[in-house]
């Protein structure tokens, strides 16, 4: 029979598929759009740009509230309200409207992935959180594929409002789902002293960590190396090969299928090279996928780039994402958000150094200089990580079912 926790982290793992479909459904839609309501190209990116600022933007705010309210019921209202607000989207009369109903959701999906995570860390012992992890991690790859295929689908068939149909359906399911793991849990205890303190406070003291400045300045690299250069592959197989951009976007796409694979693999992995092995091989893989992009003498050869590049990024990421659960554990919530924005700005400061710089170099330059920083950043991460997976910090607590913490007997 499946445990409450287990039950509690299948529903999480729904929830952030439907956050990160969320996230991509819009890319193949933006031709229907333009038909729709008579905008530019230009004027219908704005669907993707808003839901993107309001995502990004809102992460370190759910954090206090995490650690004040409990981490599970945050994220079952941020999805009743992504829920309601996809619906909006779904019945949008103009495109105003249809804007203003994705950056709700972008607002309200910013608190899921963080919070879920940090529920994993106050629910799961240090030495089997990094696994734990992976399957949340499943979700979420699983959610990226299922977006961009799903707003294809549905763009060729029965039209967007349809799309956001359906998603609206799996983030209500998933709602309710979240609800009612919740039903019949105590009522929320009073927040202890450390909780009572302000957000700013909070935020202050996971910055005046070392620990915490380390990680959150490697997820930050991580995140300008990785998606700056990543995000013009399709843009390198068009110009370089003659690929159609339909077909180049499926090619990037192998970097899902790395991913996938890192999901099947974790635990034997883990098992066999380490937390700090981890660290290590994710960033070498890394660094081996942006040398195969920058070196491909044809389109195919970035069929096991990506793939490669996937497969090193959650190796490395995913070590990354259980040392963010433990930077302060009193303050997780907090701690977490402020990861997650870390990376999130690394992501959009790439972009913003890439694009220019192929506009000087050409695209091998930023494949050459991903390949050199990407295997730092492991060898970094690797010399603050523990050889084994286990933590010299205190056992980390169990949620109850209204997401607050207890101790649990081991």
């Amino acid at each position: 029979m499946i445990t409450f926790r287990a039950r509690s982290l299948l529903l999480l793992a729904i929830a952030a598929f439907a956050s990160s479909a969320s996230m991509r459904i819009c890319d193949p839609l933006l031709p229907e759009f333009v038909q729709a309501f008579g905008v530019t190209e230009g004027s219908a990116s704005w669907v993707i740009s808003a839901f993107s600022i309001a995502y990004g933007s809102l992460q370190i705010l759910y954090g206090p509230a995490g650690d004040r309210h409990g981490k599970y019921r945050v994220v079952a209202i941020v999805t009743t309200v992504c829920a309601v607000a996809t619906l909006a989207a779904a019945l949008a009369p103009t495109f105003t409207w249809l804007v203003i109903a994705r950056t709700a959701v972008g607002a309200s999906a910013a608190a899921i992935i963080p919070m879920s995570m940090a529920w994993i860390g106050d629910s799961v012992p240090y030495e089997r959180r990094q696994t734990t992890l992976a399957r949340l991690l499943t979700g979420q790859i699983l959610g990226v594929i299922a977006g961009q295929i799903l707003g294809g689908f549905f763009a060729d068939t029965f039209g967007w409002r349809w799309c956001f149909a359906v998603l609206a359906a799996v983030f209500c399911t998933a709602a309710a789902l979240l609800w009612r793991q919740l039903v019949g849990a105590p009522p929320v205890p009073l927040p202890d002293p450390v909780h009572r303190r302000t957000p700013l406070a909070g935020a202050l003291a996971v910055l005046k960590s070392k620990r915490a400045q380390c990680i959150l300045a490697i997820v930050f690299l991580e995140g300008m190396a990785v998606y700056g250069p990543f995000a013009f592959v399709p843009s390198y197989l068009h110009t370089q090969f003659h690929t159609p951009l339909t077909a180049a976007g499926l090619i990037a796409g192998t970097y899902g299928l790395g991913g996938l694979l890192y999901s099947l693999a974790v635990t034997r992995l883990l098992k066999r090279i380490g937390e700090r092995g981890f660290a290590l091989a994710g960033g070498v893989i890394l660094g081996i996928g942006f040398l195969a992009y920058a070196t491909a003498p044809g389109w195919a050869w970035a069929l096991p780039a990506g793939a490669l590049t996937g497969l090193g990024f959650y190796m490395l990421h995913n070590t990354l994402q259980t040392h963010a659960t433990q930077m302060l554990p009193e303050r997780r919530g907090t701690a977490v958000s402020i990861f997650v924005s870390a990376f999130f700005l690394g992501q959009s400061a790439g972009t913003a150094i890439t694009g220019p710089l192929i506009g000087v170099t050409g695209f091998t330059a930023p494949f050459v200089a991903a390949a050199l920083i990407l295997p730092c950043a492991g060898l970094w991460l690797a010399a603050i990580s523990s050889p084994r997976t286990s933590s010299p910090a205190p056992r980390p607590d169990h949620h109850d079912r209204n997401g607050q913490s207890k101790q649990v007997p081991a």
